[in-house]
């Protein structure tokens, strides 16, 4: 009953005429961000995260979130139609998506896409409501030791999983840590690295190194990649065979569905695992089970239905952690970590009781907000096909004004813009190199919270490093930052089969 009480409190703050509009705004702007090539979910959010600075909490978290699920639900589009990703998490789904466009049959896949998105993120949901409580639950009896090694195991995720190079992951959370002791020390009240600027004692403002990390530094890297002189086509591929799947096509992937949707929901749960894993495991899983398996990369709805399914379930699931302990597990869900601080909202163990309208809205409206994307991605279609064709020259200034205005709107300070640019030409640089701007923004947002509890556990223990053991929840945590670690070694086995018999590139 419990459960019910606490959806129907977070329905009536999603169904408030202001929190929907909101809902649908993010839903469609996530459909079109992610819909461009290059951009993704993060860079998304980062870019609209300024013009969330004077909506109440709750109705710019809704539409947030919104913008995060809805790219995953748009970045399917360009991986079907022209065999591009708008997300690495979307590349599993050019394996066939893309082929059942060659043989005019994109209407069919980008219904089928929609419907698995709907289902993952749905059923995703679903189990977040009854789960999250449970997570809260057992956090509740966390303490400074507890709260730093999971701080640690969120670092070490990102760092291990998200990253291409685990040392390259590790450089980057050191930078980040090394940002977040700009500003004055909670524990001695001295001043660091703030070389005389008074607009430094506060610390550096993790708002405008988002923006700049995830918007900037995305563009410029599109511009490397040379995304500004090609010209995307999609003729042809929808002008032949029928809109809708066939009855066969559903009958073949209502198991994938399910298939998907679980193995997307438990890997997303796992901080640092992410979307792109799952969708690549659920794909490697329905090819396993499959009777034809031979059909795979060739155009066959399973094969399509199934990563998309996980894809939007590791979503869904990517929430428990970061509602209920605070851990975000990717960029995005790091850059949705850094909108709760700009409000004052710590996600954690309490946020569930001591903001239940926050918590719950937001959670409600993740059902509208799956519901609503799935009737506008099948309605879309056909604007789709006029959207992915912007030219990239037309994108890249509006891209870039709104970057600048909304790092200079945070407090009216050149020098937070100047920091902005200077972390675009560094995110450049770390994409370019392999290194993870994800891991980055977690250590640069969570490095205070680990600074003052790995400070507050070492005076409990008179400086002993034992009490991150000798605690039953603190060992608990510690074997599962072991865990981990040997996850990472899988996920560095599962995405170079990314191929899976099919013919495009993964990552």
């Amino acid at each position: 009953m419990e459960v019910f009480s606490n959806l129907a409190l977070g329905l009536s703050v999603a169904l408030t005429p202001i929190n929907l509009w909101y809902l649908l705004v993010g839903a469609t702007a996530g459909v079109l961000i992610g819909a461009f090539p290059g951009l993704g979910p993060a860079a998304g959010i980062a870019i609209l995260l300024p013009l969330t600075y004077a909506m109440d909490p709750v109705s710019a978290i809704i539409m947030l979130a919104a913008i995060y699920y809805g790219a995953m639900y748009g970045a399917t589009v360009t991986a079907i139609l022209i065999n591009t990703p708008g997300a690495p998490s979307a590349a599993a789904c050019t394996f066939d998506g893309y082929p059942l466009a060659q043989k005019g049959r994109a209407g069919p896949a980008l219904v089928m896409e929609a419907v698995a998105a709907f289902v993952g993120g749905t059923t995703g949901v679903i189990l977040v409501t009854l789960l999250a409580p449970l997570f809260s639950r057992v956090a509740r009896s966390f303490g400074p030791p507890e709260f730093f090694l999971i701080v640690l195991m969120g670092l070490v995720a990102v760092t291990l999983i998200l990253g291409k190079n685990r040392m390259y992951g590790v450089i980057s959370a050191l930078i980040g840590f090394a940002l977040a002791t700009v500003g004055m020390d909670v524990g001695s009240g001295q001043l660091r690295f703030t070389f005389g600027s008074a607009q430094l004692f506060g610390g550096i403002t993790f708002i405008p190194v988002v923006i700049g990390l995830f918007g900037v530094g995305e563009l410029l890297h599109s511009i490397f990649r040379g995304d500004h002189v090609k010209t995307l086509s999609a003729k042809g591929l929808l002008e032949r065979g029928a809109f809708w799947p066939s009855a066969r096509e559903w009958a073949e992937s209502k198991f994938s569905l399910v298939r998907g949707t679980l193995i997307g929901f438990v890997i997303g749960v796992i901080p640092g695992a992410g979307a792109t894993l799952a969708s690549f495991m659920a794909y490697g899983a329905e090819k396993a089970v499959s009777r034809t398996p031979e059909r795979f990369g060739h155009g066959t709805m399973p094969g399509l239905a199934a990563p998309q399914a996980a894809d939007n379930a590791a979503v869904s699931g990517a929430m428990i952690p970061l509602l209920s302990l605070g851990i975000p597990g990717s960029a995005s869900t790091a850059v949705l970590l850094s909108a709760f601080v700009m409000w004052g909202l710590r996600p954690g163990p309490l946020l569930l009781t001591e903001r239940p309208d926050f918590a719950w809205g937001l959670i409600a409206s993740m059902y509208l907000g799956n519901l609503m994307l799935v009737v506008l991605m099948i309605v879309a279609i056909p604007v789709f096909l006029a959207i992915i064709k912007v030219p990239f020259r037309i994108l890249a200034p509006v891209v870039v004004v709104l970057c600048t205005v909304g790092a200079y709107s945070v407090n009216g300070s050149m020098v937070e813009t100047w920091l902005m640019l200077g972390a675009g030409v560094l995110g450049f640089f770390m994409k370019r190199l392999g290194f993870s701007p994800a891991a980055l923004i977690v250590a640069l947002v969570l490095g205070p919270l680990a600074e003052n509890t790995l400070q507050q556990s070492l005076i409990i223990s008179d400086g002993s490093l034992l009490i991150f053991v000798t605690r039953p929840i603190s060992l608990v945590i510690t074997v599962l930052i072991l865990f981990i670690f040997l996850s990472a070694r899988v996920a560095q086995r599962v995405r170079p089969r990314a191929p899976l018999g099919a013919g495009s590139s993964a990552t």
